[in-house]
């Protein structure tokens, strides 16, 4: 007995963590994909503007504009007062996502007209990703093993016509995304939307995810898996959410 809780009636921590689930919630960006090599974008960009840069012309420039502020990157330092209003909505709506980060590539002068308007437009083109290698294969095994799967993701567009021409979108179920709910993670409402579009108890899904606001998916009742950072087309650990799922 430990605890005044006899040790036939106490459940075992391994088993529950090997516990098969019904479900699992992938977030999208930095689980299920990455944002392509910065440099590659601008390049891509500028070419759209009928501009051509080579790489090392378009480094300095990636570096200034990811300080700014990508989409996909790391959070700016600092948000021009400005743009305060749409940065704090950013992913709540497809206008307040486009205004915040064409607005912050704006701050940058990078001497190419038009080319916010095209560095956005990459972020909803197929090429402007990068599927994680276990990506597709993950989910084949899940589907093949029954589990239901749903992609809940803080984003402010549409990512079910993207997931369609980057081939993942038929082994989806559900999508919980913030800006069709008007809540992002880790508002526990965001998970329990999803498990409910499942059908599936939220103590036998898993959500994996590669953030904080993934793991606060313990506080609707869901186990949780966070993956390490990962670039774009390395390896992040996500077939190893298997073993979770599966047991």
């Amino acid at each position: 007995m430990v605890h005044g809780v006899p040790e036939s009636s106490r459940p075992s921590p391994l088993r529950d963590h090997r516990r098969p689930a019904d479900a699992v919630l992938f977030d999208f960006h930095g689980t299920i994909a990455q944002v392509e090599d910065p440099v590659d974008w601008v390049v891509s960009a500028a070419w759209t503007c009928g501009v051509a840069m080579d790489p090392a012309q378009a480094t300095g420039l990636a570096d200034r504009l990811v300080t700014a502020g990508r989409a996909g990157g790391p959070l700016p330092t600092r948000v021009p007062p400005h743009l305060m209003e749409v940065w704090a909505e950013r992913d709540l709506s497809p206008h307040a996502h486009r205004a915040a980060y064409e607005g912050l590539a704006e701050t940058v002068d990078t001497g190419i007209d038009g080319l916010a308007t095209a560095l956005y437009d990459r972020l909803l083109r197929p090429e402007g990703w990068r599927l994680y290698p276990d990506t597709l294969s993950t989910l084949q095994a899940l589907r093949g093993a029954g589990v239901a799967v749903a992609v809940v993701s803080n984003i402010g567009f549409d990512l079910r016509p993207l997931a369609a021409e980057l081939g993942f979108a038929e082994y989806v179920d559900a999508w919980a995304l913030s800006c069709d709910l008007g809540r992002c993670k880790p508002d526990p409402a965001v998970f329990t939307f999803a498990c409910a579009a499942l059908g599936a108890d939220p103590g036998r899904t898993l959500m994996v995810g590669d953030t904080p606001a993934d793991a606060d998916a313990v506080g609707a009742g869901c186990r949780a898996f966070v993956l390490p950072a990962a670039p774009a087309g390395e390896p992040n650990d996500l077939s190893l959410a298997l073993n979770l799922a599966l047991g």
